[in-house]
C-alpha cells in the first residue's frame, strides 16, 4: 500500500520565504483584486503552509501592509533611484507612466489596495509613511528644477497636487484606456509642471495616440 503524501515545502531561509509571501499576495491581487487575496490562494502561489503567513506577518493584514510596502518601494525606486538625491522632473514623469509601473496588473494591485486602507490600520500606517516618502521624493525634484530656473514655488503644495494629478491619471486609464492614453496622461502631467516652471524638454510622442473621442469630465 502506497502511503499518501501531503504537499512537500522546500526549505528556504526565513527572508527568501518572506519575500515569497508578498510575491504571491502581489499575484493574487493582480489576478482577482482583494477577494483574490485569502490565505488559501496565498499559500497556494507560494507552494508555503498556512502557518508561515502568521510566523512572518503576524496576520493576512500584516502581510497586506507588507504587499501594500513593497509596491510603494518599488515606485519610489522606479521615480528617485538610490543615491540620487532628486530626480529630474522629465524623468520622474517618464518613470510614473513606464510600463514597468503603469499596467494593467499594478492598477488592479493599487486599486484593491486603495480600497483597504480605510478598513486596515496597519495598512493605513503604512500607506501615511510612504506617501510621505513619495511626497518628501516630488517635493526636492521640483524645488530642485524651480531653483534652478530662478522660479519662486512652493514646492510642497504643487508636490500634493501632482501625486493627486497622476493618481487619477491612472484611475482615468481603468476606467476606460479608450479615453485617455499613456501619452495623454504623461503630456498632462508635462503640461502641469511647466505651469509653474515653464517649458520641460519633453521626449516625443505618439500623434495618434491621444483621445479623440469625447472629453470625459476631470480629463485634462
Amino acid at each position: 500500500m502506497t502511503k499518501s503524501e501531503g504537499p512537500r515545502y522546500r526549505r528556504y531561509s526565513s527572508e527568501t520565504r518572506g519575500a515569497m509571501l508578498v510575491e504571491a499576495g502581489l499575484a493574487c491581487l493582480a489576478r482577482g483584486g482583494i477577494t483574490a487575496f485569502t490565505v488559501d490562494n496565498i499559500c497556494r502561489e507560494a507552494n508555503a503552509s498556512r502557518g508561515l503567513i502568521t510566523h512572518h506577518f503576524g496576520s493576512k493584514n500584516g502581510l497586506l501592509a507588507a504587499v501594500y510596502a513593497t509596491m510603494y518601494d518599488r515606485f519610489i525606486a522606479e521615480v528617485a533611484p538610490e543615491g540620487q538625491p532628486a530626480p529630474d522632473l522629465v524623468a520622474l514623469v517618464e518613470a510614473n507612466f513606464a510600463p514597468s509601473v503603469f499596467n494593467p496588473d499594478s492598477l488592479r494591485i493599487w486599486l484593491a489596495l486603495w480600497g483597504e486602507i480605510a478598513n486596515t490600520p496597519a495598512l493605513r500606517d503604512v500607506h501615511r509613511q510612504r506617501y510621505l516618502d513619495l511626497l518628501a521624493t516630488v517635493e526636492r525634484a521640483i524645488a530642485t528644477e524651480a531653483a534652478t530656473r530662478g522660479r519662486s514655488l512652493d514646492a510642497r503644495a504643487v508636490a500634493v497636487l501632482f501625486v493627486a494629478l497622476s493618481d487619477g491619471l491612472w484611475l482615468e486609464q481603468g476606467i476606460d484606456k479608450t479615453m485617455l492614453s499613456r501619452d495623454a496622461a504623461r503630456d498632462s502631467c508635462y503640461t502641469f509642471f511647466e505651469a509653474f516652471l515653464g517649458p520641460l524638454d519633453r521626449p516625443e510622442t505618439e500623434q495618434d495616440s491621444r483621445p479623440t473621442a469625447v472629453s470625459h469630465p476631470g480629463t485634462p
